[in-house]
């Protein structure tokens, strides 16, 4: 038998098949063995099996690897030289600054003031973050360029001179104008994700200071305010009369001529008191070709003082000088609106650049994502023309290539929207090469917040100790109150007394056409311009009196409705008062909740992503020894695609949950180490 052929061959396919079989018994046992053990692991402890939660944010985007080598020190991350290079290089930037006009010239009050003009011109830190045709931006960078270029900013900081001028007018009298305080979003629009009161505004602060409105408040109502810059008023004129006259006895001439040159001064000033003065002066030279006139030209001058004092209604300063005290506190209002601005501006642009950071790492996942499946198709492919696998899982794999390709499409598109709107909100003009420049972000997560770990009642504390809405609307208040007692003296009779001092002088030369009498022409009179002054002012023609004026409104209904009508707003800014304090409870505990929701869910994220990607390893592996398809690693590698998104999109909500409980708590400027100086200025004069 063992000579015969045949039968030799056909033995050995049967022993070939047998050990064949046995091999495959023997790596079915082995892949099932390994799938338990992967799964063990699977179940392990977190800190045993999984990098910890923010550990793909550890290395830079696009930084240099560090060195392999353990006793040299690291070198440093991309984000930590593009600081360093950044702190070398940065050239001064001019601060913002306008004074109000002063000048010794006399002639200065009659001319117009130009403001400085406006410089949109991006601040040098905007071009030492570009580096290889890409923008590498940090959270503070980011932060830092809004405080310098942001228009929204920019924009309120013309509210200080503002409220200066208003300050300014009311010295002399003059109302309040008032200045807008509401806060100012233009530029930072997109990727705000705060509570109702993430605006940072005031309610009842920005009424105070003189917002506009359809209807109109009793603030600042009361009796009229004179000002109390001193007007002077000259006049002077030449006149020339010359009439016929019938009756010629009548002056003596059959033509009357007659030339009048006359002079009136006029100086007028009030005070807060509800003083007022006034001086009068008018001199004349009359002269005529009549011969009945004893002296011919004749001069004339008249001197008066009048004095007024207010002793009910319009007397006292607090009156007067309520304008005044409204811009003072306006000032005040300005100063903390302009807070809340800088701590509304600076979240929104921390929402946004954490939305970018979103983006960017969504992208970077649909990538890793498309590129297994171009990889898995390859393979297919490969195996497709050895006849190993069905042609319907290469139209699988196709299915999955397009389906990755659409996803890394949309979100290649919403990372060029964050990028715009990072830009928008850092950039004071458009630059079209930075237009279409690539933004990195550097930074993947946040600091620690300490908010995270305080109690309900101490956040509240600090919200309602550092929230500027909280002061605004402690000024308003006072505003109200102040406007509440000045409207009183509006109900009042007007009484004034006022007293009179009036002095008189006469001259001029004899008349040498005089025909009448040697008794009627004589003039003991003196004859120049100098004795004329001297006797108007030597109490040597003098008046003067003494008296009042009272004026008595019988119904007074006008005054009495805008009395207790301030009375009823003084009452609604109360309420107003305790329901923005009760908004600001509410907002904390809102931000609270959001907070400790949102570290829940990268919890929850970060386990079902681990999990994820343990059952893709395992998959991957089975496929390898032949109990998976690659239909099975792609339906792993999309469940772990997903996941990771899930993962980034949950950190980037705990980034955006920081930020909420930092802006309710009124600790923004505190976390982000903002400097008011450095905001009200526009140039970041130091590091934090």
């Amino acid at each position: 038998m063992s000579d015969n052929p045949t039968r030799s061959i056909g033995k050995t396919p049967m022993n070939s098949r047998s050990s064949k079989s046995a091999v495959l018994r023997i790596q079915a046992v082995a892949a099932i063995l390994l799938l338990q053990v992967n799964l063990a692991f699977a179940a392990a402890p977190p800190q045993a099996q999984s990098a910890p939660q923010n550990s793909q944010a550890t290395p830079a985007p696009e930084a240099p690897t560090p060195a392999a080598n353990g006793a040299a020190a690291p070198p440093p991350t991309l984000a930590q030289q593009m600081r360093q290079t950044q702190q070398q290089a940065i050239t001064p930037q001019r601060p913002f600054h306008v004074d109000l006009p002063h000048s010794h010239n006399p002639l200065a009050p009659y001319r117009p003031s130009e403001a400085p003009p406006l410089d949109l011109t991006n601040s040098p830190r905007l071009e030492n973050l570009i580096r290889d045709g890409k923008l590498y931006i940090s959270l503070h960078d980011a932060i830092a360029l809004a405080i310098e270029n942001n228009l929204d900013l920019a924009y309120f900081r013309y509210n200080f001179p503002i409220a200066q001028t208003d300050y300014a007018r009311t010295k002399a009298g003059g109302s309040v104008n008032g200045v807008s305080t509401g806060i100012v979003q233009s530029s930072t629009q997109g990727g705000f994700a705060g509570g109702s009161s993430g605006s940072g505004g005031a309610t009842s602060g920005s009424a105070a200071a003189g917002a506009g409105g359809i209807v109109t408040s009793t603030l600042g109502a009361g009796t009229a305010v004179a000002s109390f810059d001193p007007f002077l008023n000259f006049k002077g004129f030449t006149d020339h009369i010359a009439a016929q006259e019938g009756n010629a006895f009548s002056y003596g001439v059959p033509v009357f001529k007659e030339n009048t040159i006359e002079a009136l001064a006029n100086y007028t000033q009030n005070f807060p008191f509800g003083t007022g003065l006034t001086v009068n002066y008018e001199g004349q030279r009359y002269a005529n070709n009549s011969p009945y006139e004893a002296i011919n030209p004749s001069l004339y001058s008249n001197f008066q003082v009048i004095l007024t004092q207010q002793l009910l209604a319009g007397f006292g300063i607090s009156t007067n000088e309520r304008y005044m005290h409204i811009a003072k506190k306006n000032l005040q209002i300005t100063d903390l609106a302009f807070r809340a601005q800088v701590i509304a501006t600076v979240t929104q642009v921390e929402n946004i650049y954490w939305d970018l950071v979103n983006a960017y790492q969504d992208e970077q996942v649909k990538e890793h994502s498309l590129a297994f499946a171009q990889r898995t198709l390859q393979d297919d492919q490969k195996q497709l023309q050895l006849q190993a696998i069905p042609a319907l899982q290469v139209n699988k794999d196709e299915t999955d290539v397009a389906t990755s390709e659409g996803d890394l499409t949309v979100s290649r598109a919403t990372l060029r929207l964050n990028e715009l709107l990072i830009k928008n909100a850092i950039t004071k003009t458009d630059n079209a090469a930075i237009d279409e420049m690539p933004v990195i972000p550097l930074d993947r997560a946040g600091p620690p917040d300490d908010n995270a770990s305080k109690s309900i009642d101490d956040l509240i504390a600090e919200a309602e100790k550092n929230r500027p809405d909280v002061t605004q609307d402690e000024l308003a208040m006072q505003v109200a109150e102040m406007s509440l007692k000045s409207i009183r003296s509006e109900l009042l009779p007007t009484l004034n007394v006022y007293g009179f001092y009036a002095g008189a002088g006469i001259a001029g030369p004899r008349n040498p056409n005089c025909d009448l009498g040697a008794a009627e022409c004589a003039s003991d009179l003196p004859t120049g311009f100098g004795s004329m002054f001297e006797n108007t002012f030597n109490y040597s023609s003098p008046e003067y009196q003494f008296g009042m004026n009272l004026s008595i409104n019988l119904r007074n209904r006008v005054a009495k409705a805008d009395q207790f009508r301030a009375s009823l707003e003084f009452r609604q800014r109360q309420i107003t008062f305790e329901e923005q304090k009760k908004s600001i409870r509410f907002d904390v505990r809102n931000s609270l909740f959001a907070l400790q929701q949102a570290q829940a869910r990268v919890d929850a994220a970060t386990k079902a992503r681990d999990l994820a990607e343990n059952t893709f390893d395992v998959t991957e592996q089975e496929q390898q020894l032949g109990a998976k398809s690659s239909s099975d690693t792609l339906a792993a590698q999309h469940d772990l695609s997903i996941a990771e998104s899930l993962l980034v999109a949950a950190q980037t909500a705990y980034e955006k949950a920081k930020v909420d409980i930092d802006r309710a708590s009124g600790e923004t400027l505190q976390q982000t180490g903002v400097s008011i100086d450095d905001a009200k200025m526009g140039v970041v004069s130091r590091e934090p």
